[in-house]
C-alpha cells in the first residue's frame, strides 16, 4: 500500500507563491507517472501536471509559465513550484501517483491540500 503525504498549502495573496510537496511510500514497485491535479469549489478535478519517470513533464496551458513539476532525486517526492498566484488558482490540490504494479499499473491519491489566494 502506498502512502502520499501531502504539504505546503496555505492561504497567499495574488501575485504569491507556494510550494506543494507529495511524498511516496510504500510501493514494492517503481513509479511510473506523479501528477498534480486541483479541483476548484464547486468544479470538477482537473490535472495541473504530470512528471515521467524519465523527467518528461506536462503543465496544463493555465499554468504553463507559472507553475514547475519537479521531483526529488530519489523519485519519490513530487512538488508543484507555484508562481505568480491568482485568485482563479484556489482549489485543493491532489498529487497522485502511479506505480507499475501488475498488470495495469494503480493509482493512488492523495488526500488534498487547500490553497486560497486571495487578498
Amino acid at each position: 500500500q502506498v502512502q502520499l503525504v501531502e504539504s505546503g498549502g496555505g492561504l497567499v495573496q495574488p501575485g504569491g507563491s507556494l510550494r506543494l510537496s507529495c511524498a511516496a511510500s510504500g510501493s514494492r514497485f517503481n513509479i511510473n507517472v506523479m501528477e498534480w491535479y486541483r479541483q476548484p469549489p464547486g468544479k470538477e478535478r482537473e490535472l495541473v501536471a504530470r512528471i515521467r519517470s524519465d523527467g518528461s513533464t506536462t503543465h496544463a496551458d493555465s499554468v504553463k509559465g507559472r507553475f514547475t513539476i519537479s521531483r526529488d532525486n530519489a523519485k519519490t517526492t513530487v512538488y508543484l513550484q507555484m508562481n505568480s498566484l491568482k485568485p482563479e488558482d484556489t482549489a485543493v490540490y491532489y498529487c497522485l501517483v502511479n506505480v507499475a504494479a501488475p498488470p495495469y499499473g494503480m493509482n493512488y491519491w492523495g488526500k488534498g491540500t487547500l490553497v486560497t489566494v486571495s487578498s
